[in-house]
């Protein structure tokens, strides 16, 4: 049986996996900072891409985006901003998009919330 960690760190690969052939250019992966931990950093499309990855393999804890609240939201709003500072790329456009992993069904939500 795989820990949480490993659990999460093959949602992850299964998840540039697919960004990849969709099209987003993969950055970094684990980007850590005094805010928290974003899962992929990419580019796609002109877009700066934030990407959280949540990974269920059954439906005991609800549906991968349920996941995603407004604490979710705020951390990666501030690591975003934190990444944007340390790599001087406040020209670019930014979107968060989040991939749910459920079992074997994988869905992309481009633009999954809108920072205000």
């Amino acid at each position: 049986m795989l820990t949480k960690r490993e659990e999460g760190t093959k949602g992850e690969e299964k998840a540039i996996k697919i960004l990849k052939k969709e099209g987003y250019k993969i950055i970094e992966k684990n980007y850590r900072n005094p805010f928290g931990e974003i899962d992929i950093v990419a580019e796609e499309d002109g877009y700066l891409v934030f990407v959280e990855v949540k990974k269920r393999n059954t439906a005991t804890y609800g549906d991968p985006f349920q996941a995603i609240d407004t604490k979710k939201k705020k951390h990666m709003i501030k690591s975003a901003m934190f990444y944007m500072k340390d790599h001087k790329c406040f020209d670019k456009r930014v979107r968060f998009d989040v991939v749910g992993i459920a079992g074997e069904h994988v869905k992309i939500v481009k633009g999954a919330f809108i920072v205000e």
